[in-house]
């Protein structure tokens, strides 16, 4: 019998194993769960040698697996201005300006996490430059899909006079024949993220492509620190595994180079990202990243793709037109015929498909070339995924569920209650259409296994965060349906939801002797608090691979 190194007892274990629901202590060996139960089935594992954590009547649960976020990108903004999404012009303005002043050799000021009324009908670039008229200064959104330049950054790369972009990426111009400040996504505003030296930090999302030039030995320092933050930040929020969701070579290197130095505190997998002017030749290089990275630390195997924008900026994808746009839909980055066409070689490959498609028009071509792809290949367990889903035709739900698709939705993406009116995105929407946003509950009631996460840092990493936005969420409006999750549900999807969606349930995900040694500790019982205070929990441990990488229990 193996000698457990950790044992973790006095605890409300709730395991997401349906042979063994709850316990009471866990014991952890190699790496490995090595048995679950009461505290006296411990004891044939336990000596002088193995560590006792007493999680003092707190939840133990398998460690949150986060499937979907930009663990480069996030680490990258842990040290750059923070604003609240409701930050006013004045507070923004204050931190802007302070910020400005500690760091006079930053080529570009980058505020990030503001929301879109920050600006509430004033030109962006004019309102910027009263904020800091003399040095490039830009604010990229919540969604990260429109950034904000004055006339300085605008000027310093080339936009301020415009650019021609492909459709669904804009430099927004003014009646002045100038930019207004507004740079709708990647290609939009790409070229004020590289002037500030994120251009490496960005390009898996943006471009997919590798860096170029290549980085030297300093710059490749300073992106492992920005890693190191990002890995350290989600270990503080229990969190274990990661699907990157931008990616390329560079970032999987990267890792690589973290674990051979013993720092990495997660497991992470990553896609390669591809684009619409990629040739297909270009799928070569997730096949490469497929067959360097596949374990159970570092590994890829997917391949990913944008269909559409956001809500809030008028670049998802959409049937109707948006309120108080008459004949605006957004646009689609690739046409149905493209996108059939990949999706039935990609998955011709065996490579797992994710594809973010915000709008319901978005998410029903997606849907249409999942289809294609069964048709032509066979129906296999591709489990291939459909990212946020924002807003759907009923009958492209009950098709995701009946293909066996994989929802990858964010609880926190969905606008709050307080009031429905003020927020943009179903400001965009027609307010019948509103009972189609989010529609997280109805996927479950028709059977469909989901995948939760946080997008970080669109929102706060917080896995209780997610929690408790999922099981607190109300209807927008009386009669409308319930939207909220319950407890075991909204944890399914953060843990066994989200190993099913990576295909990796068979060794991770929940608490069962044999699986990986992933395992998060909360300072309560997370069953016995109310529903309002699930926010007000806090991880106390985390603990991948058997090793603790967040520990306030001493």
């Amino acid at each position: 019998m193996s000698r457990a190194d950790l044992i973790i007892e006095n605890a409300a274990v709730l395991t997401m194993d349906a042979a063994r629901p709850r316990a009471g202590a866990v014991a952890v060996g190699g790496g490995r769960i090595l048995a679950v139960g009461a505290l006296a089935d411990m004891q044939p594992y336990r000596d002088a040698q193995t560590r006792i954590l007493d999680a003092r009547g707190g939840s133990v649960l398998p460690g949150f697996i986060e499937s979907h976020m930009h663990l480069f990108i996030g680490g990258a903004e842990l040290g750059r201005v923070l604003l609240e999404p409701s930050a006013s012009p004045a507070d923004a303005g204050r931190q802007l300006r302070a910020y400005a002043a500690q760091h006079p050799d930053d080529p570009v000021i980058v505020g990030m996490g503001n929301g879109y009324i920050l600006f509430d009908g004033q030109v962006p670039r004019l309102m910027l430059d009263e904020i800091l008229p003399d040095r490039p200064l830009a604010l990229m959104s919540t969604d990260h899909h429109t950034v904000w330049a004055n006339t300085c950054a605008l000027r310093a790369a080339g936009l301020l006079h415009g650019a021609d972009l492909p459709e669904g990426h804009e430099v927004v111009m003014g009646g002045d024949g100038l930019a207004t400040g507004t740079l709708l996504e990647p290609l939009g505003y790409g070229p004020v993220m590289a002037l500030a030296g994120l251009g490496r930090v960005m390009l898996g999302l943006d471009r997919g492509a590798e860096p170029d030039p290549a980085p030297d030995a300093a710059e490749i320092a300073g992106d492992l620190a920005m890693m190191r933050r990002g890995l350290a930040h989600a270990a503080r929020h229990g969190i274990t595994s990661i699907v990157n969701m931008d990616g390329n070579l560079y970032t999987l290197e990267l890792l690589e180079r973290l674990r051979k130095a013993g720092e990495l505190t997660a497991r992470v997998r990553v896609p390669f990202h591809f684009v619409p002017d990629m040739a297909d030749s270009a799928l070569e290089t997730a096949e490469q990243m497929r067959a360097r990275w596949d374990d159970d630390w570092l590994s890829s195997g997917m391949v990913k793709m944008f269909m559409d924008g956001v809500l809030e900026s008028g670049t998802a994808f959409t049937r109707d037109a948006y309120r108080g746009r008459p004949g605006w839909h957004g646009s689609a980055r690739f046409s149905a015929q493209h996108f059939a066409d990949l999706a039935c070689r990609i998955d011709a490959m065996d490579l797992q498909i994710a594809v973010h498609a915000v709008g319901d028009a978005a998410v029903g071509r997606v849907i249409d070339g999942y289809e294609a792809a069964i048709t032509r290949n066979g129906a296999r367990d591709m489990r291939h995924r459909v990212e946020h889903i924002e807003l759907a035709d009923p009958k492209d739900l009950h098709r995701i569920a009946a293909l066996g698709l994989i929802p990858s939705m964010q609880p926190l993406h969905a606008p709050d209650n307080d009031p429905p009116e003020d927020e943009p995105a179903l400001l965009a929407l027609p307010p019948d259409r509103w009972v189609d946003a989010y529609p997280m509950r109805r996927l479950r009631d028709l059977g469909a296994s989901l995948a939760l996460a946080s997008d970080w840092p669109v929102v706060t990493i917080s896995v209780l965060e997610g929690i408790h936005g999922a099981v607190n969420a109300r209807p927008w409006r009386p009669g409308q349906p319930d939207r909220s999750l319950s407890l075991l549900d909204a944890l399914h999807g953060y843990t066994l939801g989200g190993a099913y969606a990576e295909r990796t349930e068979a060794v991770k995900g929940s608490l069962t002797p044999g699986k990986l040694a992933d395992l998060v500790i909360l300072n309560r019982d997370i069953e016995a608090v109310p529903a309002q205070e699930i926010r007000d929990l806090s991880v106390m441990a985390t603990i991948c691979g058997g090793r603790l990488t967040h520990d306030l229990i001493g």
